[in-house]
């Protein structure tokens, strides 16, 4: 039987970008352009780039049009963890650690060894964590500004799988999420697992447009609002404390729960209070430590109102059944002793430290950031492919990530994420002058 026109058409397309006949970066006809030149129907040739698409081999872009895209780039780079070659510069995610980390472990495992409680860690624990475990997040929670009771703590394996509970316990396939027009991948990832419709909001320079927002409250029956309202990944803005007034005046009027990603806070000193701590009743708080002290320390938190509490349970039942009771004993003796809070002050230090180099070293581009982030973001010119920018960076051993994996709208723009927190301070230097001379010579030359 012979194959279909379309899947004709498909395969000699993708045979000549993946040769290389049509280049990366090259506009492809429209959609009416190639059924003319074709001989096929309008809906046929949607078809065909759809098809395409699939396969990662082009991208559209709303209102310019369908680009082949640089292939040498794993599609959706950034959200699925790709392996970084050895002899790369990793600035796709941030694997921060300070001297002495490992000595800290070191000693607190001897001292978890000879405590008394070691056989009781060898046991299954309660969902949700000991009381004793939850009553020390609750402390720490005090000092960011959260006056949480420790029955509405839940412990989990790190902030993804506290989102991914999240989900699970309060949400639906087909349930509408708003979400900002750029947001963190690993949200996008847990809504496609779970079917959800995510509504992009567009973003200002410090956060959400609330009237957007409003707007689409009123219009569509939004079950949920994502939002990172202290350092938003990837743009790296803290919502101002009346916008933040504002969105939960929205929520409460509409009635979609917030579901608050502090994952970052800690890097910001004296922000405006956490949404949880003005509305408790209709916010789900979500954060951890495995960005502030280490990212193999899967630990994590969530803080929900108390009527959520038991669908939350249900959900780490069914995921993990508990936190592995070792590391909750290892982050707790963190919490208390103080060792968490001097590594948070540290990070933040060094932070700032590595966002003033960025911004030395890239002055004259239009970064995105905060100035304590372990990460900033580079709009690209319009004309300038940001997939052909990636895989030359590639080329000179240098990952870096699109705002492919961030975009939950339909228009994706051209720009990339800096991650700025795996590598020593002299390899960021040059990796950035090295960053930035690609950077000129591709969209600035």
């Amino acid at each position: 039987m012979a194959a279909p026109r379309y899947k004709i058409l498909v395969d000699a397309l993708a045979s000549d970008i993946r040769a290389g006949r049509l280049a990366a970066g090259v506009r492809l006809p429209t959609h009416r352009g190639l059924a003319a030149r074709e001989g096929i129907a309008v809906v046929t040739a949607t078809r065909v780039y759809a098809e395409l698409e699939a396969m990662g081999l082009v991208s559209r872009e709303q209102g310019r049009g369908t680009f082949v895209r640089e292939i040498a780039v794993p599609a959706g780079h950034g959200i699925d963890q790709q392996v970084v070659a050895t002899d790369a510069v990793d600035l796709t995610f941030n694997y921060p650690s300070l001297p002495g980390q490992a000595d800290l472990l070191r000693q607190t495992l001897r001292e978890v060894a000879t405590s008394g409680e070691l056989d009781s860690l060898l046991r299954y624990q309660p969902h949700r964590g000991r009381p004793q475990d939850r009553a020390s997040i609750a402390q720490h929670l005090r000092r960011r500004g959260i006056t949480p009771d420790a029955d509405q703590i839940l412990i989990v394996n790190g902030a993804q799988h506290g989102l991914a509970v999240t989900v699970m316990a309060a949400l639906n396939a087909g349930d509408v999420v708003a979400v900002d027009a750029l947001t963190y991948p690993g949200f996008k990832v847990l809504a496609h697992a779970f079917h959800l419709d995510l509504e992009p909001i567009p973003t200002t320079t410090d956060g959400p447009d609330l009237d957007a927002l409003e707007e689409l409250c009123a219009t569509r029956p939004v079950r949920a609002i994502y939002t990172m309202p202290t350092l938003h990944n990837p743009l790296g803005w803290v919502m101002p404390a009346a916008d933040r007034t504002r969105l939960i005046e929205i929520a409460r009027q509409h009635g979609p729960l917030i579901v608050e990603d502090a994952s970052y806070a800690y890097l910001v000193e004296d922000p405006p209070p956490p949404l949880a701590a003005s509305a408790p009743d209709i916010t789900v708080y979500v954060s951890g430590l495995s960005k502030s002290v280490a990212t193999g320390l899967r630990v994590g938190f969530v803080v929900a109102p108390p009527s959520s509490v038991p669908s939350l349970e249900r959900a780490i039942r069914a995921t993990t059944w508990n936190t592995p009771a070792l590391t909750t004993a290892i982050a707790c003796r963190w919490l208390e002793d103080g060792t968490v809070d001097h590594l948070e002050a540290q990070k933040r230090h060094d932070a700032t430290a590595r966002q003033a180099l960025a911004r030395q070293e890239l002055a004259g581009l239009p970064l995105i950031g905060h100035p304590s982030s372990y990460f900033t973001w580079l709009p690209l010119p319009d004309d300038t492919r940001a997939d052909r920018l990636t895989a030359t960076l590639a080329r000179q051993h240098i990952s870096v990530t699109t705002a492919e994996p961030f975009t939950t709208s339909k228009h994706t723009p051209q720009a990339i994420r800096l991650a700025l927190g795996s590598t020593d301070m002299d390899s960021l230097r040059s990796t950035l002058r090295t960053v930035r001379r690609v950077v000129v010579e591709d969209a600035y030359a």
